[in-house]
């Protein structure tokens, strides 16, 4: 009976965990599809209130992310990875293609607020190094 219990359990925290990647990963791909359409202001609105603090206006946002993240802006191909839990965040691993075929690793973190997920941050994961 213990055993069952456990069970029920788990896959209800598994279900949880499921539908929160879910979200989360909708949230990243409808921000990218905003930066496809350079609808800014869309995509500033899937950013968290403190990126929203930081850049103020949505043409702001929109230049950093043309500037800085040029295959979030405009990649050919997204997948995503594993969702994981550092230090009590949440963070969001995203694969993308960018225009000349290259592959880019990052990581989203992600905060939860009353309006739903929204991404908190964006880190540009180094390549392995690749031996002779």
């Amino acid at each position: 009976m213990r055993n069952l219990a456990f069970a029920a359990a788990f896959l209800s925290f598994a279900s949880a965990a499921l539908a929160q990647g879910e979200e989360i990963q909708s949230v990243i791909k409808r921000q990218i599809d905003a930066f496809l359409k350079d609808d800014f202001a869309t995509a500033f609105t899937f950013a968290s209130p403190g990126i929203q603090g930081i850049f103020v206006t949505p043409e702001n946002f929109g230049a950093m992310v043309r500037n800085g993240y040029p295959m979030v802006w405009r990649p050919t191909d997204v997948d995503f990875g594993e969702l994981r839990e550092v230090a009590g965040r949440l963070w969001q691993r995203v694969i993308v293609r960018d225009a000349e075929g290259r592959i880019h690793t990052l990581d989203y973190q992600m905060v939860e607020d009353a309006d739903g997920w929204r991404i908190n941050g964006v880190q540009l994961l180094r390549a392995p190094d690749v031996g002779a």
